[in-house]
């Protein structure tokens, strides 16, 4: 009863001490979140704006550029899956792939070869453990990411685009006719939502950062031509939405990390009330042992004494 009592006082203490690591990071999830969410607010009217300009651009320059041309018959696509670099954040990562694979199945079904290009180790490590290929990846920056990072990968999945179907780049990077994006868009402190778009060819109208039906998109004139606006127009226009979803996802994350540690932290509270009563039961009862084997013992002594008399 004894090494039960000190196993239980054992488990107390490393109870306790997990409980200070998650109480921490709960904390520290709290604190940049403010940061994160206001980040992804002052990065909306830009994406806003621009989607504006790429609307106006698009709908009256007449002008068919590569990254809004569809395919008659698209053959392969590339997948952009968005992950965090860290885990305990419950199941972010996780729901992230599982969209991943609902639309790979998609356009699997549809008869297209899938490229895979991954943010975040999570997602690494998820194709890396199951020896999937995958064509590049990206980590180091999922909580804070910077529009260089953004810049970067979003100049990858263009040359992707721009080359045709199938064939391979200098780079490694093969020829596609579509390239998708999956990632954890931050609906509030308790609702994130795992997310799939489409990202080329160019769908200008997307979700929250589209115009009002009620607005009207401005007159522009085109200097020098609308081909050579839209090749710089384009190109920032796919950047700041892959920058867009970066800094969804790093919101995401970190609300779902605060909420797990807040969960885990919950659950080491139970667990230390559920230790600390069993531990009390435990000494309770060795030193209800330790009375009765005196008890018993007083009267051994005492019958034996008894017998000497006689």
């Amino acid at each position: 009863m004894a090494v039960s009592l000190r196993e239980y006082r054992a488990r107390i203490r490393s109870t306790e001490s997990m409980k200070k690591i998650t109480r921490a990071m709960e904390l520290i999830a709290a604190s940049r979140i403010i940061k994160a969410q206001q980040r992804a607010q002052a990065a909306a009217p830009y994406a806003r704006e621009l989607t504006r300009a790429v609307s106006a651009v698009a709908t009256f320059s007449n002008v068919d550029h590569p990254l809004t041309s569809e395919e008659e018959n698209p053959r392969r696509a590339a997948v952009l899956v968005i992950t965090s670099d860290r885990g305990l954040a419950g199941a972010y990562s996780s729901s992230v792939l599982k969209e991943a694979e609902r639309l790979a199945e998609r356009l699997r079904e549809e008869g297209k070869e899938i490229d895979y290009y991954l943010s975040g180790r999570k997602a690494e490590a998820y194709f890396k453990f199951r020896q999937r290929p995958f064509v590049s990846s990206w980590t180091g920056f999922s909580d804070q990411p910077s529009y260089d990072a953004a810049a970067e990968i979003g100049r990858t999945l263009i040359d992707a685009f721009l080359l045709d179907s199938g064939e391979r780049g200098d780079d490694g990077v093969t020829g596609v006719d579509e390239v998708h994006v999956v990632f954890t868009r931050f609906r509030s402190m308790l609702v994130q939502e795992p997310t799939a778009v489409r990202l080329l060819p160019l769908e200008v109208v997307e979700g929250e950062e589209a115009p009002e039906e009620s607005e009207l998109l401005p007159l522009y004139e085109f200097e020098p031509s609308p081909a050579e606006v839209l090749d710089k127009l384009l190109p920032q226009y796919v950047q700041s939405r892959i920058f867009y979803c970066l800094l969804q996802a790093a919101a995401s994350e970190l609300a779902a990390r605060q909420k797990a540690m807040k969960s885990a932290t919950d659950n080491a509270e139970e667990l230390i009330k559920k230790f600390t009563r069993i531990a009390n039961q435990a000494r309770q009862a060795g030193i209800t042992q330790e009375i009765s084997e005196i008890v018993g013992g007083v009267n051994a002594l005492a019958d034996a004494q008894a017998s000497a008399n006689d």
